[in-house]
C-alpha cells in the first residue's frame, strides 16, 4: 500500500500526550502513514525565531503538502506572531472547515440534533495583523477584505456542502455597519449563489447569528463567514455541541493542508494524563479523508463513536448519569484501539466515501471574471496627531493652508463628525480624521494631495496616515462619517 508523508508537530502543553495517542491509533487502524515531525511553538519561541516556526521545518511542510499538528503555545507579550496564523496565511491554507456535531445523550448538550459545518475564511479579515499604534492615545487594526479571498471561501462553501450533501448554506456577516468589506463579502455570497440553485442560501448579520446558533443550531447547515466571526462562531458551535474538546480543524488550501484540534495548550493539566485526544483524533480523520483514505477515516471515527457510546469517558465530559468510566488520555486511546473494526448501535455510524472528498480546492478557486472599473482621485482623508480639544480650531488652521484644489469637507474623531456642526457630548482623543474633496466638480491628483501634506507639515500639524478617496465607475469606494 502506498505510504503518505506526513508532517507532524506534536505541540505544546498537551499536545505531545494527545499527539502519541493519536498516532497509536492510527498505528492500529494501519493507516499508510510516516510522520516527519516539525519543530513549532514554545521551545522555537524561546530559541530566538519571533515566528515560532523553525526554519527547517518549511521544506517539510512544502514537499509533505500535509500537517497534523497539535495545540501551541504562543507567549505572552509583544514581539511573537501566532504560529497558527502564520502557517495558514503563509501556506495560503484559504479555507478553515469546523465540523460541529451533538453526541446525544452520551455526551452532554442542550442541542442533541446539532449537525452544522463552519467554513471560515482564513487568510484575510482583521487577521491580517496590520496593526499601528498612531497617537498617544489610538491604534488601529486594519480590516482587509478582498474580493479573490471572498470567491475563493464562498465557492468552497457551496462546494463542500454539494459534495457533502448539505441543503443550506447561511452567509453571516455585519455589513450593516461595516458596508464595504463586511458588504463586499455578502454581495460575492450572493454572486456565487446563482451558481448553486440546487442550495438553499440565507443570510444574517453576524450578532443575531451567533445568538441563535448558541439557541437553535440545528437551524444551520453551512455556515460561512469571514476570520474573526468564523473563529469566535466555532467556538459557540462546538460548546454548544457538548465540549471544544471534541472538536477537530482541516485548514485547507490550493497548495497544502493543517489539521488541528480547535481548543488550546492547556498547560495546566499537561503532563498528567487527563486530556481528552478526541478534538485532534477528529482532525486526524479530516485528514485521512483529505488523503483519500474513506476506508481509514471510517474505521477509526466508528471506533470513536463506539467508546463514546459505551460511556468510555476523559474527565472533560464525564458524567455519572452517563458515563460508566472516567479514563485518561492513553487509556482513552487504548478503548478506541480495542474498537477498530465495530461500529456504534445508537449514534449515527460513518461512512467515509471517495465522492465525499471535499478538500481538493482546485476545483473551486477561479474567481469570477470582471471588467476593471474606472478610478478617479476626488479626495483624501488626512489623519493628524493633535493634542487640541476644539475642532472649530483645528477647521481654521487648515482651512488657512491655502489649497488651490482641495477644500476641508469635514473632521472626524473615532469616525464620528465633529466638524462642521458635531455636538458637545462626542468624547474626542487625539487622532482627528480631516476629509479634504476637490473643489468644485475637479478631479485631483497625487500630486494636489502632496501640496496639501507639504501645507500641514509647514502648519506644524502631525499627519500620521492618509487614505485617498476615489471613486470607481462613479461609486464612492469610500464610507461616511458616522453623522455626516
Amino acid at each position: 500500500m502506498e505510504q503518505y508523508a506526513v508532517a507532524c508537530a506534536s505541540g505544546d502543553g498537551i499536545g505531545p500526550e494527545i499527539m502519541g495517542a493519536v498516532q497509536r491509533i492510527l498505528a492500529a487502524a494501519k493507516a499508510p502513514l510516516t510522520w516527519r515531525p516539525v519543530e513549532l511553538g514554545k521551545a522555537v519561541y524561546e530559541a530566538g525565531q519571533s515566528s515560532g516556526i523553525a526554519p527547517e521545518a518549511w521544506a517539510t511542510l512544502r514537499e509533505t503538502k500535509v500537517l497534523l499538528k497539535a495545540p501551541l503555545t504562543t507567549p505572552q507579550g509583544g514581539g511573537y506572531k501566532s504560529v497558527n496564523v502564520t502557517l495558514r496565511k503563509s501556506l495560503g491554507l484559504y479555507a478553515n472547515v469546523r465540523p460541529c456535531v451533538a453526541y446525544a445523550p452520551f455526551v452532554a448538550t442542550k442541542h442533541p440534533n446539532l449537525d452544522l459545518v463552519i467554513i471560515r475564511e482564513n487568510e484575510e479579515d482583521l487577521y491580517a495583523g496590520i496593526e499601528h499604534r498612531q497617537t498617544d492615545d489610538v491604534v488601529q487594526c486594519l480590516k482587509l477584505i478582498s474580493r479573490p479571498g471572498c470567491e475563493k471561501i464562498v465557492r468552497y462553501a457551496f462546494e463542500y456542502a454539494r459534495k457533502n450533501n448539505r441543503s443550506k448554506v447561511t452567509c453571516m456577516t455585519k455589513d450593516n455597519i461595516m458596508k464595504l468589506t463586511d458588504g463586499l463579502f455578502r454581495q460575492v455570497f450572493e454572486e456565487v449563489s446563482l451558481e448553486y440553485l440546487d442550495i438553499q442560501t440565507e443570510h444574517m448579520i453576524i450578532d443575531i447569528g451567533a445568538a441563535r446558533i448558541a439557541d437553535t443550531p440545528e437551524r444551520f447547515d453551512v455556515i460561512v463567514t469571514s476570520n474573526l466571526y468564523g473563529d469566535i462562531i466555532s467556538d459557540i458551535a462546538a460548546q454548544v455541541a457538548g465540549s471544544v474538546g471534541l472538536a477537530g480543524s482541516a485548514n485547507i488550501g490550493e497548495h497544502g493542508a493543517l489539521f488541528e484540534a480547535i481548543h488550546g495548550s492547556a498547560p495546566d493539566i499537561a503532563g498528567q494524563d487527563l486530556a481528552n485526544p478526541s478534538g485532534l483524533l477528529q482532525a486526524a480523520v479530516q485528514m485521512l479523508v483529505h488523503l483519500n483514505l474513506p476506508d481509514t477515516a471510517t474505521l477509526v471515527h466508528n471506533a470513536w463513536l463506539k467508546t463514546l457510546e459505551e460511556g468510555i469517558h476523559t474527565a472533560d465530559i464525564f458524567r455519572p448519569e452517563t458515563s460508566k468510566a472516567c479514563v485518561g488520555t492513553q487509556a482513552f486511546a487504548d478503548a478506541v484501539i480495542a474498537r477498530l473494526g465495530q461500529v456504534p448501535t445508537l449514534l449515527p455510524s460513518a461512512c467515509y466515501t471517495e465522492a465525499l472528498v471535499s478538500d481538493e480546492p482546485t476545483a473551486v478557486a477561479p474567481t469570477l471574471p470582471r471588467p476593471r472599473a474606472h478610478k478617479d482621485l476626488v479626495g483624501v482623508d488626512v489623519f493628524l496627531h493633535w493634542r487640541g480639544t476644539c475642532p472649530e480650531e483645528l477647521a481654521l488652521r487648515l482651512q488657512k493652508l491655502g489649497a488651490p484644489r482641495l477644500k476641508l469637507a469635514l473632521i472626524t474623531n473615532r469616525g464620528v463628525k465633529v466638524w462642521p456642526g458635531g455636538l458637545p457630548e462626542t468624547f474626542c482623543t487625539d487622532h482627528w480624521r480631516c476629509r479634504f474633496v476637490a473643489k468644485g466638480t475637479k478631479l485631483i491628483c497625487h500630486g494636489d494631495v502632496l501640496a496639501l501634506l507639504a501645507g500641514i507639515d509647514m502648519a506644524s500639524l502631525d499627519f500620521i496616515k492618509t487614505e485617498n478617496l476615489y471613486e470607481f465607475d462613479g461609486i464612492p469606494g469610500f464610507a461616511l462619517a458616522q453623522g455626516q
